[in-house]
């Protein structure tokens, strides 16, 4: 009996009621490694969904695809919910070293998918699909405000990264980056952002891959206004961790600034200088 190939790369998707675009996903992404020009064998790949308990049929869709050979599995959460805390359970479950996060609603192509991985090496811990690369233009159908909330929210972002994309959530992380985070923000809106600091990337260590967004082509979109608060409440999170250091240093700075400061007051109102 022939042993299973070894799995290098593994492609987390968290899921809720995605089940119609699971089938187009997998196939897609599996056509895609399997051209002959793919920079990634097929049979080294994973692709494990993990489902907040859509009860949608999501099960039964993987596993008839599981029976038609793709190498796809479903992880689904009961006592759990939300966005990064499933991409986190999903690389803590991946066989690969390198391991791809997209979505489900396949505004990420899946052919994209073997360049994002083959862009994962020892030197390059950290692959973007990017939105904002030259060239790349956004689905004509695309919303005006989601164009606005994205560019807002990439802007409240740039003091904390050099990443031109850091609100993707197209990415890739290598396995041995990805166990250095710490304090992971599993209720986080975006969860690249949080490894990217957490993880403590370097500038030099981020690979970029543009590529044009999509619409969503089944389903409903998860950006709410609750989610948009989440986001605001992690970005103060992310900038007390990165620069907590230099504000408790301004700080005392500017405490002691201000005693000298009132000590030279009292001084020039006290009765012996008044006398002088």
């Amino acid at each position: 009996m022939a042993s299973r190939p070894t799995i290098y790369y593994s492609v987390i998707v968290p899921a809720y009621k995605e089940n119609a675009n699971l089938r187009p996903l997998v196939t897609r992404i599996f056509n895609a490694l399997r051209r002959v020009d793919s920079p990634i064998p097929a049979e080294q790949v994973e692709i494990i969904v993990v489902d907040d308990n859509s009860r949608d049929g999501s099960v039964e869709t993987v596993q008839k695809l599981q029976q038609e050979g793709y190498n796809v599995r479903i992880i689904v959460r009961t006592t759990e919910r939300g966005l990064s805390s499933a991409v986190v359970r999903g690389f803590q479950e991946a066989m690969g070293d390198n391991m791809l996060c997209m979505d489900a609603d396949l505004q990420h192509p899946p052919e994209y998918v073997p360049t994002m991985l083959a862009a994962l090496s020892p030197s390059h811990t950290f692959v973007l699909g990017t939105r904002y690369g030259k060239g790349v233009e956004m689905d004509k159908d695309w919303p005006v405000h989601r164009r606005i909330i994205s560019a807002g929210a990439r802007v409240l972002a740039l003091p904390l990264t050099t990443a031109s994309d850091p609100m993707t959530g197209f990415f890739g992380i290598r396995k041995e980056a990805f166990l250095k985070a710490r304090n992971l923000n599993s209720q986080g809106f975006k969860i690249a952002l949080d490894l990217l600091i957490k993880a403590h990337i370097p500038a030099d260590a981020i690979a970029e891959v543009p590529f044009s967004f999509g619409v969503r082509a089944e389903g409903e979109s998860k950006l709410t206004g609750k989610v948009m608060i989440k986001y605001l409440e992690q970005l103060a999170e992310l900038y007390w961790y990165k620069f907590s250091s230099l504000i408790i240093f301004f700080a005392v700075v500017l405490f002691v600034a201000l005693v000298l400061f009132a000590r030279t007051v009292l001084g020039t109102l006290s009765p012996s200088s008044q006398h002088k």
